[in-house]
């Protein structure tokens, strides 16, 4: 495939960084429609036990200890005609989009109710989902800072970026409410499978776009393969490096807070705000709510701070203001109240949103003046390894909860008062203790102010020393 030559010059371009954002939507779309449903669908309407569900997301990460960091490593040691990213995303798009559709097509759509059978396409489905998933999120999330490399570049690429990720991610909490009537109703199955076959398309269309016109590797970097260590040393590399470590138990938390809450919300509105049958549209619009106030704060409130005081002392403050926004989830239980708290929220994880991925390309960065080499997929492998970590935590917190609450099995007529405090606590408690893990993460990160900027003057250097032996 021939380089565009938009793609080979130096200069920031909107195009370039609208047609990257665009392949995002295959992302966004497969993993939160994952996030929203998959815990309701397969407890509530599937009837699995949540112990078994936690058990089987337990698997899932285990999985994943060698799926993301392998993943990682082969992109990063990979040269081909496409670079060394494309070829993968190619390879998954077309089994991550039909996994999509067979996430929500398990035996009991042929009529076999027995839970251990549904349970092991449960755990089955969910790890070839991580798999195709794993291969494209990797690739894709690395040609970000190979593409966009100066720190100017990459603040006008990522507003591009996260205005298509938030209407991304409000396209694909409102989509299920059109197909589905009741979240937790086993009559519903049927309409979680069209809504499947629906994520497939959607799936399959977004992400050939994004082959047709996303900028390639910079030519500079696609020698870097020649020079990757193996795999451990790679791991032990990324791990021995200090800023890393330190925003490792942050980002970990916040990937918590990202996932309880959709994870948790159908069963919190339909219980905690009686929201009824008929009105799934509105539960889903909780969510669309959010991220329309996210999108609006990003670059009104966020961006400028950033500017001002950097990423560190920033993503403090959206942590904080986050904590507080979701404070009204232990006592609010009117549904018109629950969308100006829903709003609200949407500030503070527009601070996260705008910010996590910066501080991991700064941490790569940093790396390349250490070693040489860019080692984006590397690093992504072993960040979301820790990542999913934080699903583990997810359902260990809400099996904890459920059981001892007398919920472990789905049961809507048992919903007792302390059910009602279990799905509030699930909602703030969790993820406010979260989000103070990474506030004290965030505080001992060391890659801000005048190291930063060191690392940012040392940089240029070695690409212009790069370029000029092309």
């Amino acid at each position: 495939m021939t380089q565009k030559k938009e793609d080979t010059t130096d200069g920031f371009s909107y195009k370039s960084a609208a047609a990257y954002s665009f392949g995002q939507l295959s992302l966004i779309t497969a993993y939160q429609a994952f996030t929203f449903l998959i815990f309701t669908f397969y407890y509530a309407v599937v009837n699995i036990n949540t112990i078994l569900i936690t058990i089987g997301f337990i698997i899932w990460s285990i999985w994943n200890a060698f799926n993301d960091p392998i993943m990682g490593y082969i992109s990063d040691r990979t040269h081909t005609k496409w670079g060394r990213r494309t070829l993968y995303i190619m390879i998954a798009l077309g089994p991550l989009a039909l996994v999509m559709f067979f996430l929500f097509t398990p035996p009991l759509s042929f009529g076999i109710t027995n839970e251990i059978t549904n349970f092991f396409y449960f755990l089955i489905i969910i790890i070839l989902f991580e798999l195709f998933y794993t291969m494209y999120d990797i690739n894709l999330t690395s040609l970000f800072p190979e593409i966009f490399i100066t720190k100017e570049e990459r603040i006008k690429a990522n507003n591009v970026r996260q205005i298509f990720a938030i209407f991304g991610l409000i396209f694909a909490f409102v989509l299920p409410g059109l197909f589905i009537s009741d979240y937790s109703a086993p009559e519903s199955l049927l309409e979680y499978q069209v809504f499947g076959i629906v994520l497939m398309i959607i799936i399959i269309v977004v992400g050939l776009i994004f082959l047709k016109f996303s900028p390639r590797d910079k030519p500079e970097f696609q020698q870097d393969y020649k020079m990757m260590p193996n795999i451990l040393t790679s791991i032990k590399l990324c791990l021995k490096n200090k800023s890393f470590r330190w925003i490792i138990p942050g980002i970990t938390a916040n990937m918590f807070v990202y996932l309880i809450l959709p994870t948790i919300v159908p069963l919190y509105g339909k219980y905690v705000l009686n929201i009824g049958e008929g009105e799934t549209l509105l539960l889903s619009l909780l969510l669309g709510f959010s991220f329309i106030s996210a999108a609006i704060f990003l670059t009104v409130l966020w961006k400028p701070i950033v500017q001002k005081i950097g990423l560190r002392k920033t993503w403090m403050i959206s942590l904080t203001t986050w904590i507080l926004t979701l404070t009204p989830f232990m006592f609010i239980q009117d549904k018109f109240v629950a969308i100006i708290v829903f709003i609200l929220v949407g500030i503070g994880l527009a601070g996260s949103l705008y910010i996590v991925d910066l501080i991991i390309y700064d941490i790569i960065d940093e790396d390349e003046v250490n070693t040489g080499i860019r080692r984006e997929a590397s690093y992504i492998g072993v960040y979301i390894l820790f990542l999913r970590f934080a699903t583990i935590f997810v359902f260990l917190a809400i099996s904890l909860v459920f059981t001892n609450v007398g919920w472990a099995v789905y049961d809507p007529e048992t919903v007792t008062p302390q059910v009602i405090f279990g799905l509030r606590a699930l909602i703030f408690i969790f993820p406010a203790i979260a989000l103070g893990i990474a506030i004290l993460s965030a505080y001992k990160y060391p890659l801000d102010g005048e190291k930063l900027k060191n690392v940012k003057e040392q940089l240029k250097k070695i690409h212009e020393e790069k370029k000029s032996k092309i």
